[in-house]
């Protein structure tokens, strides 16, 4: 070999060895890089990480390619079978979006249009005076009430088998709507069972084949399906648990027969393809895509957080759309950054198991370097320090009525602290920023401020909640009625809305409400005329005839308002 050739050859293999060596130290350092981000994933989930307990599964894409996905603990406890990527979960109200997506197909082919009246297609729905479009229905605008909520009110358990028909019948009997459609967002579960029942009617097939054909199918979700007979058998499917304090691990049951607002079954390997199409569409196109991506407006304007069965958000600066869903022990989050392409679902089968929290420490962990200033905060950092003696904060101590709201709150103080208390089991330390001015400690974009002092103490309170209006509030003395003034409230009531009898007695300074299959239940006095139920979840508000006399009463849950029961005994 000539020297020229020799020379160029031993240049050649050093050139070649020299890049192998960059090329293994890149792929090394992916390498040690991926092993770094299991690793903190895998503490996230270390508590549930365990054959002894319910667990979950984890999944994550990122420019449309699933960087990871695992399952840590237990699917079935009885036989410690373990979850995998391909475990089969229950996801609650993340089965909206595929709801919505069934629609917003249907509106592309043409075959609906969202302003449609629902009228137009569910006839039997009672007449309320108002139209509610297809519209309302997605974005939670409808006025109509919530079926679950009906359901607890009209005696059923949550682990009852619960079929579309019985829904369908419960929705059929409102006579009212919480409020005139578009006027308020209120979250309603009735709405997405009714959206089922219009692709039903609009495609001429079951709903569930339907989304099978249309989008599963086409997206490659195999494992997926909306789960409308409770009898179904289901392989590798996970089964939901909770914690009592008392008697520990339980298993949570559930029964669903019924589709639209829940019940859809998945993995978190389907919602991968899901999530990516998000971005390369395979179901649907941009204008598709976009329209589910797109908030709702209000009838005066506003926008409200809620397009077609995704929230839409922004976190640490980064747009975001995602759903959550809970149901007996089954909880899940599904996650999508648009801009980034990246996407996180976690499915768990116990109840405590918070995976919202986990799928965004899973984003801290992939898009810390992208994620930007978000909007300050409401805390005003004040360049004194200000002290509050004892004097100045018992001027903010007492009760105190959000008359919007329809809830009474507590400020205590204990140890030189105070306390906003929603009920005992719920209460929030308030960190003074000027004299009048307080922020709750785990919420500090909420702010308290008391004001009009009369007396050594503040008469009135209003709570800030950004991108809301003000809660205006006033003190009043606690409400302790008396045996007699007890009695008052006694009876039996009747609500033909939903063909239920509740039962009010009163006992030892009680004043306790029985409700068909249900034990009875102490009622909490909150001022003259008002009582709470299951710690300020709901609240009884009775009414008097002319003579002073009491005659009925409506209850507010929260997303059923002013539901009406009459006196009949």
């Amino acid at each position: 070999m000539k020297p020229e050739k020799k020379k160029f050859l031993f240049v050649f293999i050093i050139l070649f060895m020299a890049c192998s060596l960059v090329v293994f130290s890149e792929d090394k350092k992916n390498e040690n890089k991926a092993i770094s981000i299991e690793t903190q994933i895998d503490k996230i989930f270390e508590k549930l990480d365990s054959p002894a307990s319910p667990g979950a599964a984890v999944a994550v894409v990122k420019g449309g390619m699933v960087v990871f996905r695992k399952g840590y603990g237990s699917a079935q406890l009885e036989y410690n079978i373990p979850i995998t990527p391909s475990t089969i979960f229950h996801v609650a109200s993340v089965s909206k979006q595929f709801t919505a997506m069934a629609i917003s197909l249907l509106e592309a082919r043409r075959k609906l249009s969202i302003e449609d009246d629902i009228h137009q297609y569910l006839p039997d729905l009672p007449d309320f005076g108002e139209k509610i479009t297809i519209r309302h229905l997605l974005n939670h605008t409808s006025g109509i009430r919530d079926q679950w909520e009906l359901l607890i009110m009209s005696g059923w358990h949550m682990d009852d088998v619960i079929t579309q028909r019985q829904l369908l019948e419960v929705i059929k009997k409102q006579k009212e709507l919480n409020f005139p459609p578009g006027d308020r967002y209120l979250y309603c579960n009735s709405g997405y069972t009714l959206l089922a029942e219009i692709v039903s009617k609009v495609s001429g097939k079951p709903f569930e084949i339907w989304v099978k054909e249309n989008i599963f199918n086409p997206l490659g979700m195999s494992s997926s399906h909306f789960h409308k007979d409770h009898k179904q058998l289901v392989k590798n499917r996970a089964y939901s648990y909770s914690i009592d304090k008392k008697r520990g691990l339980q298993k949570s049951i559930l029964s669903y027969s019924n589709v639209g607002a829940t019940s859809l079954f998945t993995t978190v390997e389907d919602m991968t393809n899901w999530m990516r199409n998000f971005s390369d569409q395979r179901v649907g196109d941009q204008t598709v895509i976009k329209k589910i991506f797109s908030k709702g407006v209000l009838n005066n304007g506003k926008e409200i957080p809620y397009a077609r069965g995704l929230g839409i958000g922004v976190y640490k600066g980064l747009n975001t759309v995602s759903h959550g869903g809970a149901d007996a022990g089954f909880r899940s989050q599904m996650i999508f950054f648009p801009e980034e392409k990246f996407g996180v679902v976690v499915l768990s089968n116990l109840a405590s198991s918070q995976p919202w929290q986990k799928a965004y420490k899973i984003a801290d962990i992939y898009l810390a370097d992208q994620f930007k200033p978000g909007k300050k905060k409401q805390v005003k950092k004040t360049k004194k320090k200000i002290k509050l003696g004892k004097k100045q904060l018992l001027a903010c101590t007492g009760h105190f009525w959000l008359e919007t709201s329809r809830l009474l709150r507590r400020i205590v103080m204990e140890k030189k602290n105070l306390y906003y208390v929603r009920n005992e089991n719920n209460r929030s330390t308030l960190i003074h920023t000027s004299k009048t001015t307080f922020y709750l400690k785990e919420y500090p974009e909420v702010l308290v401020r008391f004001s009009n002092p009369v007396n050594n103490k503040f008469s009135g309170m209003e709570v800030l909640i950004p991108d809301q209006e003000s809660i205006p509030a006033q003190r009043v003395d606690p409400f302790t009625p008396t045996a007699d003034q007890l009695k008052t409230y006694t009876g039996i009531f009747y609500s033909n809305e939903l063909d239920i009898k509740w039962n009010l007695s009163s006992h030892e300074g009680k004043l306790n409400l029985k409700i068909p299959r249900n034990p009875k239940e102490a009622l909490n006095p909150l001022i003259r005329d008002y009582f709470s139920v299951v710690d300020g979840y709901g609240t009884l508000v009775f009414f008097r005839d002319k003579q002073g006399t009491i005659s009925g009463f409506t209850v507010n849950t929260g997303r059923v308002v002013n539901l009406k029961f009459m006196k009949i005994e």
